[in-house]
């Protein structure tokens, strides 16, 4: 999040050189030299980001017409009140973009951060840092801009150029350094979770062991492969044993599934993994089971490789889990007839099509 700031204001900085070049010409070789100066670098920006970056920078348009309106009144008038106000009034502009993004449900800052960096992800945990980031800013710059305003009435040039540049740079420093602060607090509780987090093991093709991760690591979206078995019950007829799944269940609720499914644990035989989960979910214990297949599966939020047992000893069943809501057994052709209707996980369908539904075969 720090870097995507970062690249942000680089893409956002070319906007405000027209008003520093003025600066620096003005106190030089005076107000009309200065607008000349800001126009000219204003229209190279212009120019420069249309060729390379093939877009146009309303941003840097904006600021420099600001410049040259506001200053243009103050040759005229022959008082420099409404350039010195300039600075306030962009900072206002500004106030109302962050105070617009930081207390409403339209976030603009968010909006300009996608369409510059188009492979940026906000989720909602960031979003609401990135809105406290926008309300510290808002209170920060709101009250430079308030100073702005009395220094331009009340105070010398020198005090005013102070205030308006060099305090603007102070305050933006003090700002990016507590939001760095704030940050890395932020990454160091969210690793302290992550290390008291369950470890699962992450896998190869083959299901080789080549590390490990947190659990919700596991299961945020970046798809790292990590084993699971599933045990599929069967009884003397063939029928199948399904269960369940609580309608708490954050993953396919209230839907029917495999008898038996659950991750391998890191350091965790694969064989120990299924005693174990079958205990768990369905009370089964003292049972022999097949190894038929394994094969990777992926949804939206994970990839796993799903190592598939079959037994027949199911004599043993007794539901004592709040993980499973009830189970029983299904016939192929009851299943069969159930395909692609809401009533099994995607998952199970899947398997069912590949090892027990003789119509695909």
């Amino acid at each position: 999040m720090q870097s995507q700031r970062l690249q942000l204001l680089k893409k956002l900085l070319p906007g405000f050189i027209p008003f520093f070049v003025f600066i620096a010409a003005d106190e030089i070789w005076g107000t009309k030299a200065g607008l000349i100066a800001a126009l000219a670098i204003g229209s190279v920006e212009l120019i420069w980001i249309g060729v390379h970056e093939k877009r146009f920078d309303r941003f840097v348009l904006f600021d420099t017409l600001l410049l040259l309106a506001l200053g243009g009144v103050s040759i005229l008038l022959d008082n420099d009140i409404f350039f010195k106000l300039k600075p306030a009034l962009a900072e206002l502009i500004l106030c109302a973009i962050l105070a617009f993004s930081a207390f409403s449900k339209v976030n603009i800052v968010a909006l300009l951060s996608k369409r510059y960096l188009k492979d940026l992800v906000i989720g909602s945990e960031q979003m609401n840092r990135m809105r406290a980031s926008l309300r510290l800013m808002f209170f920060v710059f709101f009250g430079h801009a308030l100073l702005v305003f009395y220094a331009a009435f009340y105070l010398s040039s020198e005090a005013w150029a102070f205030i308006s540049g060099g305090l603007f740079y102070i305050l933006f420093g003090v700002v990016f350094a507590i939001e760095f602060l704030r940050q890395r607090k932020a990454r160091r509780k969210v690793q302290a979770t992550l290390e008291d987090e369950e470890q699962l093991p992450l896998v190869s093709e083959e299901g080789q062991v080549i590390g490990k991760a947190p659990r919700s690591v596991c299961h945020n979206g970046q798809k790292l492969l990590h084993p699971v078995v599933h045990l599929h019950v069967l009884n003397r007829q063939s029928a199948i044993f399904l269960q369940k799944r609580p309608m708490n269940k954050l993953v396919q609720p209230g839907k029917w599934d495999t008898a038996v499914g659950g991750h391998i644990a890191f350091g965790e035989d694969v064989e120990v993994s299924l005693k174990r989960e079958a205990w768990e979910e369905i009370g089964l214990k003292d049972f022999s089971a097949k190894l038929i297949n394994q094969y990777a599966w992926e949804s939206e939020l994970e990839r796993e490789l799903v190592f598939v047992f079959v037994t027949r000893d199911f004599q043993g069943i007794q539901l004592h889990s709040e993980e499973v809501e009830e189970g029983r057994f299904w016939t192929k052709n009851q299943i069969v007839k159930s395909l692609g209707k809401g009533i099994f996980t995607p998952n199970f369908e899947h398997e069912f099509n590949l090892f027990f539904n003789e119509s695909t075969h």
